[in-house]
């Protein structure tokens, strides 16, 4: 073998949201178990599990004494990219170090100026290009990859994406630490959380997404694994709370009938949350026995309450039937989190504000509610470049001349507070016990490690009630700290 041990590490020592910092870095995961027959040693560092290393003396020493002569750095994001460049050049440039993931692919050019030890960057997927790479093939002839030859960057031709049930499972053995749902790094269940991606890419082609697309602008085509091999990989799981990572996990029913009843054979006792879209409503009898078999959770993707904006960005449904299927979804033992887009192209103050009083409506248990964000190859970024008065900032956010990045962060939090009132704090908390999504101990734990956020919820109700007085009243802290 031409590598002894092989470091996968992931350099980010937070996310850009709190919400993201306790998922399992997955993708990094399906490269490192890509490599477990062709290096000596494999080891995943995911830094936001490893605090002992933020320091990079720490890690090089590591690094050192783990005689580590491979590093795959997963670069996803274009937040804190400053910082991960920083500590690429922190690492010792004796050591092959290989770079990949989404923003990696999508800065190419960049990456190499900026971090002149990286030695060849993985764009698009990367399992099967990484294990070409540990063979010490020559890069001439590896697909998907771009190096340095005499100070020229070369850029090989893409690799073409493969069928996911050729790819080899993550072996969780090869984590340093467990995962937990988190809020602000602060444990907010004391449940085990782990992550499942049983198909990738999506058949729908709304605008302001690319998740079907891998950063080159390839069409990632739908490609989904067998029920059993999904249903075997959770069988295996210590965690009892479980996320499908799938853009929408019931592209096709039947075979989501089929990893149902597996699950169900099986006894397999776990709470699954998943991506899905209003369409399930359509579905009821399978809808029956997916909360039989323990999905407890759906997220879906709304958008927007307008159907001017739900056109322009090409949903397919309107508000009418997002109505429609609520009045039906409600009916069944789920927990429905909804995603918002705001500072839509042409979308009034007004009409975004209206975003809460929508989710409240339809009965909504929890939204979440982004700015409009236009990736590389999104059909959108064409619009917003053409249409006068709207901008990109360096992140792809879109703002305005009429509505800048701070007049949108204001909505935003006319939007949180408009929607997580007190009573919809209580209801969430109700509503996931109804459901056994959370246990008396999750509970409990919930209640003790977070007091100060129902007193803060309290403390703005009542402010809200007398201000009309101008008095600010601050009730008696109802818990223990």
């Amino acid at each position: 073998m031409k590598y002894k041990h092989a470091l996968c590490l992931n350099p980010y020592v937070k996310e850009s949201s709190a919400a993201m910092g306790f998922f399992p870095p997955i993708g990094l995961e399906y490269v490192a178990a890509s490599l477990i027959d062709h290096v000596g040693n494999v080891t995943v560092m995911d830094l936001r599990q490893e605090k002992d290393y933020h320091d990079i003396r720490s890690l090089t020493s590591f690094i050192h004494n783990k005689k580590i002569d491979l590093i795959c750095v997963s670069i996803n994001w274009n937040f804190f990219f400053k910082e991960v460049c920083g500590l690429i050049n922190s690492l010792p440039d004796s050591i092959t170090l290989v770079a990949g993931g989404q923003q990696a692919t999508e800065s190419v050019e960049e990456l190499f100026q900026k971090c002149p030890n990286i030695d060849i960057i993985v764009r698009g997927e990367g399992e099967e290009t990484i294990q070409e790479v540990a063979k010490g093939m020559d890069l001439q002839a590896i697909l998907g990859i771009s190096y340095k030859n005499n100070g020229s960057v070369i850029h090989n031709p893409n690799r073409p994406l493969p069928e996911v049930d050729s790819l080899r499972n993550p072996d969780r053995g090869l984590r340093r630490a467990s995962y937990h749902v988190k809020s602000k790094g602060v444990k907010v269940f004391n449940t085990k959380f782990d992550t499942v991606l049983s198909a990738r890419g999506c058949p729908f082609n709304c605008k302001f997404c690319t998740m079907d697309l891998n950063p080159l602008g390839q069409k990632r085509f739908y490609s989904a694994r067998s029920p059993e091999s999904v249903v075997d990989e959770i069988q295996s799981l210590d965690a009892e709370m479980v996320f499908f990572a799938d853009d929408n996990f019931f592209v096709n029913t039947k075979r989501v009938e089929k990893i149902c009843d597996l699950l169900i054979e099986r006894g397999i006792k776990k709470r699954f949350i998943t991506q899905a879209r209003i369409e399930i409503y359509k579905h009821p009898e399978l809808m029956k026995k997916v909360a039989k078999a323990g999905f407890k959770m759906m997220l879906i993707g709304i958008e927007s309450p307008h159907d001017w904006i739900l056109k322009q960005i090409d949903k397919g449904f309107t508000s009418e039937e997002v109505r429609r299927a609520f009045k039906a979804l409600n009916e069944l033992p789920f927990y429905y989190h909804c995603y918002f887009i705001y500072g839509n192209i042409g979308e009034s103050r007004e009409e975004m504000l209206y975003i809460p009083e929508f989710a409240q409506e339809i009965g909504a248990d929890s939204i979440s509610f982004q700015k409009l964000q236009v990736r590389k190859f999104s059909p959108l970024k064409e619009i917003v470049e053409k249409t006068p008065g709207y901008h990109l900032d360096i992140n792809n956010f879109v703002y305005s001349d009429k509505y800048s990045m701070k007049d949108l962060r204001q909505i935003q939090k006319g939007i949180k507070k408009k929607f997580y009132t007190l009573k919809q704090i209580y209801r969430i908390i109700g509503k996931l016990y109804g459901i056994k999504f959370i246990t008396n101990e999750d509970l409990f734990w919930l209640f003790m490690r977070f007091p100060l956020l129902f007193y803060k919820i309290a403390a703005r109700e009542i402010e809200k009630k007398y201000k009309r007085k101008k008095i600010k009243v601050t009730p008696d802290l109802p818990f223990s700290t």
